[in-house]
């Protein structure tokens, strides 16, 4: 297997020494994608899905958190999955970890229903026709609802997942109506949502919002969560979510 190819780096996670292949010009992962596996939870022996999955970054730094289980990183470009699946295979991770290429419109369908404890989700942010939309494909379906909606999502996460099963996305807080009405319908009852804040006295830019599967459950709005201080450097919850 070649380990790099054109216009690929490898960095370091800082996570039992694990590090992940990406490619300059596609979609690099960035501060939600670390905050989405520090908010969800995973117990030993336990099946994860990770939707959207791209550079197969999640399903990685959640097995470095919690280690025991099995992780499935679901990703529709063919050439991103199969750069994800050298990384699971640099940090000799092919026992724990499976990259599939494939459309997350038909996960239950390929996957069989129920067939997860938990599911992640860092899905593509902008509607179809809304912002402005890159002219690279692979670029704009990373970015925009391209090849799947927000309900797409919510609906199969929802399907595969067990009863008791737990769902966990990260967002923009102007999708929040849409995220609660639709986990609503699909039978996911939300948990728990934390709001993601640049820095003290700015709006939200990011929201973190957890459900389960067919059981009912009180909301919890934690504390916002703050990135940067008023000197730029990160805050002290988020270091401590890097140094974990």
């Amino acid at each position: 297997m070649t380990l790099l190819k054109q216009n690929e780096r490898i960095d370091d996670l800082q996570r039992k020494g694990y590090r992940l292949i990406q490619n300059r010009k596609q979609f690099c992962f960035g501060i939600d994608a670390v905050l989405l596996s520090w908010f969800a939870k995973a117990w030993p022996g336990e099946r994860v899905i990770d939707l959207c999955s791209g550079s197969g970054v999640i399903p990685i730094l959640m097995e470095a958190r919690y280690g025991e289980g099995t992780y499935v990183g679901l990703e529709l470009n063919g050439e991103v999955c199969e750069m994800a699946s050298r990384s699971v295979e640099m940090n000799g991770l092919a026992g724990r970890i499976r990259m599939v290429n494939g459309d997350v419109r038909t996960a239950a369908a390929f996957f069989g229903k129920e067939s997860f404890d938990a599911v992640t989700v860092n899905p593509p942010y902008m509607p179809k026709g809304k912002g402005l939309v890159n002219p690279d494909p692979a670029l704009a379906a990373a970015k925009h609802e391209v090849f799947c909606t927000l309900e797409d999502v919510i609906t199969e996460a929802a399907a595969l997942l067990k009863v008791g099963g737990r769902f966990y996305m990260v967002h923009r807080p102007a999708r929040l109506k849409g995220i609660l009405e639709q986990m609503d319908v699909c039978g996911l009852s939300p948990e728990t949502l934390t709001f993601v804040h640049s820095s003290a006295g700015k709006d939200a830019v990011l929201l973190l919002v957890s459900g389960v599967k067919g059981r009912k459950a009180l909301m919890k709005i934690t504390a916002p969560l703050f990135v940067y201080n008023e000197d730029g450097s990160y805050t002290a919850e988020v270091r401590r979510i890097y140094d974990e």
